[in-house]
């Protein structure tokens, strides 16, 4: 396939502004946030969320379909302005420097975003043209994601061929091209089968223990936030209720305590009784489109 880098370069401009690759620098803090509110009408999606998520680490923002997760993510990634509050990513103030934040950022968003009609590669070349990444260093950057999300056998396969797990990694590789300093993923597992799942969270702890990446992911699987993140924070009705290591939460509940008991405990029910049809219904459809 034949891209117009010209045509790319214009769109994005007049989109999101010229991306540059980032330039990563050591920061205390990679994400931090001051009363953070977004309302939709008399709605209010985000109430007052206050975050500080050291860099390097894997942050989950736990809670059921309608709890305020993918909202928050909007708003870091600088999709969705705040109606009141501030939040910086990579040391980037998301209203004040929405350009700079883009270019510091990766995002793999809940709807599919990889391109079924080209191959693995060639979404992975666009992918590369749309950050700004140099001609000369492309080839190398595309072979190192292939291989670090173990897709190098299926490089020149069509994507509608592809496994919904399979997907899920070109998706990360993706948001990883570019090596940004944050990476979100909104619900990175949703409609997986247990084996795809298990992949998924296989390269995202390798890229906790290869990288110092931060990484912030919303879930609503208690065993997703127990096996990939070091810190958690439990969102309920738009306000974070609770924040800390799974360990330390599940201790704070009893000695034998699940995270599904930590759940119950601060929300007083389960995921599963938690949002609305819209909520269950988007999740479906989801689920459906990654197989």
């Amino acid at each position: 396939m034949q891209v117009d880098e010209a045509g790319l370069a214009a769109h994005l401009d007049a989109t999101l502004g010229p991306v540059v690759p980032a330039v990563s620098a050591p920061r205390a803090l990679a994400i931090t946030t001051s009363r953070l509110t977004r309302r939709f009408g008399s709605l209010t999606a985000v109430d007052r969320l206050d975050l500080a998520i050291p860099a390097g680490t894997i942050f989950g923002l736990l809670g059921s379909n309608g709890a305020g997760k993918s909202t928050t993510l909007k708003m870091l990634t600088t999709l969705l302005s705040p109606s009141e509050g501030t939040a910086h990513v990579a040391g980037c103030d998301v209203l004040q420097e929405a350009r700079e934040v883009r270019r510091h950022i990766g995002y793999v968003p809940q709807m599919l975003s990889a391109d079924a009609a080209l191959t693995g590669r060639e979404n992975l070349e666009l992918s590369a043209k749309l950050y700004g990444i140099p001609r000369s260093e492309r080839r190398e950057r595309i072979v190192d994601a292939l291989a670090f999300m173990e897709l190098v056998d299926v490089g020149q396969v069509l994507v509608r061929k592809y496994s919904g797990g399979m997907i899920r990694r070109l998706e990360i590789a993706q948001a990883l091209l570019h090596r940004p300093d944050v990476v979100f993923l909104d619900e990175p597992t949703v409609g997986l089968d247990p084996n795809a799942r298990q992949a998924v969270w296989g390269r995202l702890r390798d890229l906790r223990s290869r990288t110092t990446t931060t990484v912030m992911l919303t879930t609503h699987d208690m065993e997703e936030a127990e096996e990939l993140c070091q810190v958690v924070g439990l969102m309920h009705r738009g306000r974070l209720v609770v924040q800390g290591s799974p360990s330390a939460l599940r201790a704070g509940v009893g000695s034998d305590a699940s995270m599904t008991d930590v759940f119950i405990h601060y929300t007083g029910g389960t995921v599963a009784q938690e949002g609305d049809s819209r909520d269950v219904a988007r999740t479906r459809r989801v689920a459906s489109r990654l197989g």
